[in-house]
């Protein structure tokens, strides 16, 4: 949280232990992929650097990196729509991921 109490940290350094963090969260609705459900929020929370770093953790722990949304769309569709994720995108592309329709979704 941001505000009088606690102020607003930009370009601060994530340690490893709290990129793996995110492999920890769970969606509230059961209905979720999982694993789509932590790429979006570390691509949400993450800096490109830090982004990159967890998708290594990510596969690593054999989570799927294809996992679809509600819409049968993966998370490299959502970041490819995004004209400043080019790094993100990347991040995904040689870790694996593909689009749906590559991924034959």
């Amino acid at each position: 949280m941001s505000g009088p109490e606690k102020p607003k940290v930009i370009g601060e350094e994530w340690s490893d232990e709290r990129v793996k963090g995110f492999l920890f969260l769970s969606p509230f609705d059961a209905r979720i992929n999982p694993d789509y459900h932590v790429l979006i929020k570390a691509y949400q929370a993450m800096r490109a650097g830090d982004f990159e770093r967890f998708i290594g953790f990510f596969t690593e722990a054999g989570r799927d990196l294809n996992a679809l949304n509600g819409d049968g769309e993966t998370i490299l569709d959502e970041v490819s729509r995004h004209g400043r994720s080019q790094e993100y995108a990347a991040a995904l592309i040689a870790a694996g991921a593909k689009k749906s329709a590559e991924a034959g979704a």
